[in-house]
């Protein structure tokens, strides 16, 4: 059972339809969708942005979730309820927090939604502690004098 439309529309005007809607339409400048969010225009020009990636848990040895970059926004005022004592925002970005796969992806999400942002690289890793059985080795540096 076709559509009723679709039977009665002359087959070149459906391949016209169907040539529209496969196209691609490019846009030279890069896209803003700020306005499109419906954030208000004080949380959208008036913060700042930071990219990181994530250090490792310290319950952990392993580095898990640590290869993702993340992103948060700054910290904006809090107030006490006097009651209760919960800590209370109006700041509806502060808590969010996104990942993303790469440096490149996160900073392109924030140009896309008009935030100023800024990276925070990570530490050079360390390189890893000598093994147990360096503990007895006999040299210069683990000697102990006994006098």
């Amino acid at each position: 059972p076709e559509d009723a439309d679709v039977a009665l529309k002359d087959p070149v005007e459906l391949q016209k339809e169907k040539q529209i809607a496969e196209s691609v339409i490019t846009v030279d400048t890069p896209m803003d969708i700020s306005c499109l969010t419906g954030v208000p225009e004080e949380h959208i020009k008036t913060r700042r942005v930071r990219i990181f990636i994530p250090a490792r848990n310290a319950m952990q040895s392993g580095t898990h979730n640590t290869h993702n970059w993340k992103m948060e926004f700054d910290i904006r005022e809090r107030w006490e309820n006097p009651l209760m004592g919960w800590c209370s925002t109006g700041d509806p970005l502060s808590n969010m927090n996104l990942d993303f796969t790469s440096k490149e992806a996160a900073m392109a999400f924030c140009e896309k939604n008009g935030w100023d942002y800024y990276v925070d690289e990570p530490a050079p890793k360390r390189p890893p502690r000598k093994s147990y059985g360096d503990n007895f080795s006999w040299n210069k540096r683990t000697r102990v004098s006994t006098k």
